[in-house]
């Protein structure tokens, strides 16, 4: 199974544009940042992942706000046939509620910065 969830901003944008079959794509940089449990132990966790939106969800993307957090919801592919490097592609995603990005928060009661 090959599914990806994550909170994240959207860092930068291209512009819409087309394949050669006509369909519809936009690339993106996302970024996230949290803190993660592992081994008992608080982690800081921030990384960057390049993102597609293909197809009908490329459209309602391209409208979404620069800096603004969602919740992601895709899959993880190789960028080209023989590219070791990977890229997210984005199925779906929804605006993340100001209660919930307090979970995001990494700051005072653990100690991480």
């Amino acid at each position: 199974m090959n599914q990806f969830q994550f909170v994240a901003c959207i860092a930068e944008r291209d512009i819409l544009r087309y394949t050669p079959a006509g369909i519809p794509i936009v690339s993106a940089r996302l970024e996230h940042r949290s803190s993660q449990m592992e081994a008992g132990i608080a982690r800081l966790i921030e990384y960057e992942i390049s993102a597609l939106a293909v197809g009908e969800i490329s459209g309602r993307f391209n409208q979404a706000e620069l800096g603004q957090f969602f919740q992601f919801n895709g899959f993880l592919a190789r960028k080209h046939r023989n590219s070791k490097s990977l890229v997210f592609h984005i199925v779906d995603f929804e605006n993340v509620s100001e209660s919930a990005l307090n979970i995001l928060d990494t700051g005072a009661k653990n100690g991480i910065r």
